[in-house]
């Protein structure tokens, strides 16, 4: 199977033009979008750290040091603006916008799946092909879930081609990514469709932040810092 890649903060921004045009639009990035903070973590990935540390879904520490100068997700967020998209933690339930906002894949399997600890699937030193090609195939066969939930996925058809047994460097690597982006882009209907009720804010916009998506039993919880 072959895939268009995106290289390239222009390339995404232009495929977003492109798909969207002038409607609204949620898009959930995993990546820093805003880091003041020259050295450290910010404060909502340390409070994101504390809640999932058990279950192995902290986050990297994000600074400039380590990101920049120049963070390509602010980047990303400044050419966005041009495109009328605006950063902000608050997801208004069903709303018309032109939002951006930042999502982390690990909380967001933990808590929609109700995973007591994290898919191993990502390459690290003495972790086998094979251990990765099943962990893959459950992130899979669990987004494969999500058309029975309510808002549903709608990805029947890119979830059957996506079989990661017996891919290796790149090919794999495009079939990770897939289920990466396939589970934030359910994040952000998952946030749309649910609003401040459906979701954590870790953070803020003043010192950065991740939106991790609340369970079912959960979604009485308000969204606010972590």
């Amino acid at each position: 199977m072959a895939w268009d890649a995106l290289t390239g903060v222009g390339a995404v921004v232009d495929f977003i033009a492109r798909t969207v045009g002038g409607g609204p639009a949620l898009v959930a990035v995993d990546a820093p979008l805003l880091v003041p903070n020259e050295t450290g973590t910010r404060p909502g990935d340390r409070a994101l750290s504390r809640e999932y540390r058990q279950r192995e879904a902290g986050a990297y520490p994000a600074n400039r040091r380590r990101l920049g100068p120049d963070v390509v997700g602010e980047v990303l967020v400044a050419k966005l603006r041009d495109h009328g998209f605006t950063l902000s933690p608050l997801v208004r339930r069903r709303a018309e916008v032109r939002q951006v906002v930042e999502v982390y894949p690990h909380p967001a399997q933990v808590e929609l799946f109700g995973l007591p600890k994290t898919l191993k699937y990502k390459a690290r030193p003495g972790r086998t092909p094979e251990a990765r090609w099943a962990e893959l195939r459950t992130l899979r066969d669990l987004l494969g879930t999500l058309a029975r939930r309510e808002p549903p996925l709608r990805a029947k058809g890119l979830l059957e081609d996506l079989d990661p047994w017996g891919l290796r460097g790149r090919s794999l690597k495009r079939v990770e990514d897939l289920l990466d982006a396939l589970v934030c882009a359910y994040v952000a209907l998952h946030l749309w469709f649910w609003g401040e009720m459906g979701y954590r804010a870790f953070g803020d916009l003043r010192t950065g932040f991740i939106l991790v998506p609340t369970r079912r039993q959960d979604r009485g919880r308000p969204a606010g810092p972590g």
